[in-house]
């Protein structure tokens, strides 16, 4: 299974390094969720290098699909947000994403489909409570004892 894993991801980190149009719906997802983001938050979220992030989002407020403004609580960071143009960027990269994914999965049925986003959904949960835990683990004792 670890094998497996490991292949799938390697296989996704190949197609996004140096992919502009997958960091683009990558960015674009990230940028929609939050509302307004820091690069470097979306550097974190998506496990990026903050220069990929920073070449996406100027191209993309190159192209209007962002824009990114001063963040009033720190006048050295910015804010990236998406635009109309972006909502409209984001609907096309996701359909075009859609239909390359139900190609990988034509020979499935519809419960194999299922099945898979039904253990996609539980080990990523899985991941986030052990990485919870292992953060939780790594504070000093002194802000463990203080903590709920």
């Amino acid at each position: 299974m670890v094998v497996a894993l490991f292949a799938v991801v390697g296989g996704l980190k190949r197609a996004q390094r140096g992919n502009l149009p997958a960091n683009r719906l990558a960015l674009l997802h990230v940028v929609a969720a939050y509302g307004k983001i820091r690069p470097s938050a979306m550097a974190a979220e998506l496990q990026l290098n903050q220069s990929s992030i920073t070449r996406v989002v100027q191209a993309l407020a190159d192209e209007g699909a962002v824009t990114v403004r001063g963040d009033p609580q720190d006048a050295r960071a910015c804010l990236v947000s998406l635009t109309p143009s972006g909502h409209k960027e984001l609907e096309r990269l996701h359909k075009i994403g859609l239909a390359r994914f139900a190609k990988f999965v034509s020979g499935w049925d519809a419960e194999e489909v299922r099945a898979f986003t039904l253990l996609l959904r539980k080990f990523e949960e899985s991941k986030a409570g052990v990485a919870a835990h292992e953060q939780q683990a790594r504070r000093p004792r002194w802000r463990k004892e203080n903590l709920p």
